[in-house]
């Protein structure tokens, strides 16, 4: 049986050797840029939205495995889908990865990402793993700003 550190570590290099959706959209009709001041990771994310739907996704991110693996899941996870559901998929992780131990998260509505809940156990990478979030919601929301976690 697997322990949930094992595939946390597993999923975490997978998605850092082989990143989903890695690539920048030319045609993109929204983007931001995200940017961490205490380790130096960076992303930008480009949209194309469609009416209400992301039809499109694409990330470059430079920095560590954690940011980079994460910043794919998202992808993988919102492609496809309203705008309202990513930004609520975008609370549910933000509050996943900064809750409390004993504080309930919303499992099914995160899916594969709740393999990314044990980074709460480890305060300095929430930064990390919610670097690509914040860039999304800030691109989401057509705000022409660059994003950081400080």
């Amino acid at each position: 049986m697997y322990d949930l550190r094992e595939l946390y570590q597993e999923v975490v290099m997978d998605h850092n050797r082989r990143p989903r959706n890695f690539r920048k959209l030319d045609d993109a009709n929204r983007s931001a840029e995200g940017f961490n001041p205490l380790c130096g990771d960076r992303v930008s994310v480009y949209l194309n939205v469609d009416g209400e739907t992301i039809s499109d996704i694409g990330f470059i991110a430079e920095g560590c495995a954690i940011s980079k693996a994460t910043s794919s899941m998202m992808t993988e996870r919102i492609k496809g889908e309203p705008v309202e559901e990513a930004e609520r998929v975008f609370d549910a992780f933000r509050h996943m990865v900064t809750r409390k131990p004993e504080e309930d998260y919303d499992a099914e509505l995160l899916g594969d990402l709740e393999i990314l809940s044990g980074v709460s156990e480890y305060p300095a990478r929430i930064k990390c793993a919610t670097l690509s979030w914040h860039t999304l919601h800030s691109a989401l929301n057509d705000q022409d700003k660059r994003v950081t976690t400080e």
